[in-house]
């Protein structure tokens, strides 16, 4: 099992309740709406997930200093703590009555008044009601609704237009036509077969277009539809000019893994629980 897949297991695991004797319930509280802007692609940079870096940062920062007793860099990071934890309710207002701002002004006090042990002792507090708190409520289905790649739809090229088309539409077609290429070649009509590679080859050059919305780097979407995949199904070509159906069994298999399971390992799960909270 890849580290997302148990990730995934773990947090979900998290939301579990049991209800009748050997049965159990999941439940996941949807974000708010309005944290859908503070993410791409709605937001040209994933907004919400720097400011919450930022705070880990500067909850760690105010922690430290507060053990060293080097109250000027304790305050410095305070003050950075204080504005992006309010920034919270002015980008969520939905949010905004749950803030423990309070908490937050006797932190200041706090210091202020150089009471590092009250300091820490309110910290620890904010960091488990507010925090943990809205963690435990958010972060699954956040993660999921905002960070899972958007499966819904791709663009599909032919040789007269290109057309968004339904991505579970798109994965039946593919695995059709890998189908197709190994009946038709146990069954000696290599032209069908070609004909199925030659549709494979194009879909899959479109479903390489769409992985680039995520993807930014060449190399990450070549170590999937790049020289490994084209090699398998160079082979396979060569298998059907040969009319040799072994060689072509064995590449349209080492295909399958390479490129269809090593793909899904990876976002299946993600998509099929993104799919969940969406509706898609």
């Amino acid at each position: 099992m890849n580290r997302l897949m148990l990730f995934l297991l773990l947090l979900t695991a998290s939301q579990t309740t049991f209800t009748k004797e050997g049965e159990k319930e999941i439940t996941l509280q949807l974000p708010p709406a309005s944290l859908e802007k503070w993410y791409r692609p709605a937001n040209e940079r994933d907004v919400w997930l720097h400011t919450m870096f930022r705070l880990r940062r500067e909850m760690q920062a105010v922690t430290e200093y507060a053990a060293l007793e080097e109250v000027q860099l304790l305050k410095k990071w305070l003050k950075k703590l204080q504005e992006d934890y309010l920034s919270i309710g002015k980008m969520v207002p939905e949010w905004r009555d749950e803030l423990e701002t309070e908490l937050l002004e006797k932190m200041t006090r706090a210091a202020a008044d150089g009471k590092l042990a009250d300091l820490q002792a309110l910290q620890r507090k904010l960091a488990k009601t507010s925090c943990q708190s809205c963690h435990a409520e958010y972060k699954l289905s956040a993660a999921l609704r905002y960070r899972a790649p958007d499966f819904s739809k791709i663009m599909v090229e032919s040789e007269e237009t290109k057309e968004e088309e339904k991505y579970g539409r798109v994965m039946s077609r593919l695995t059709l036509l890998v189908n197709r290429i190994k009946i038709a070649s146990d069954d000696k009509r290599p032209e069908t077969a070609v004909t199925a590679l030659d549709e494979l080859e194009q879909r899959l050059a479109d479903l390489g277009g769409s992985c680039s919305s995520c993807h930014k780097q060449e190399a990450t979407r070549e170590s999937i539809l790049g020289k490994a995949s084209q090699d398998a199904l160079g082979k396979v070509r060569e298998g059907l000019a040969a009319g040799d159906t072994k060689k072509v069994g064995r590449f349209v298999g080492e295909f399958a893994v390479g490129v269809c399971a090593d793909c899904h390992a990876l976002h299946r799960l993600q998509s099929s629980l993104r799919g969940l909270l969406t509706g898609d």
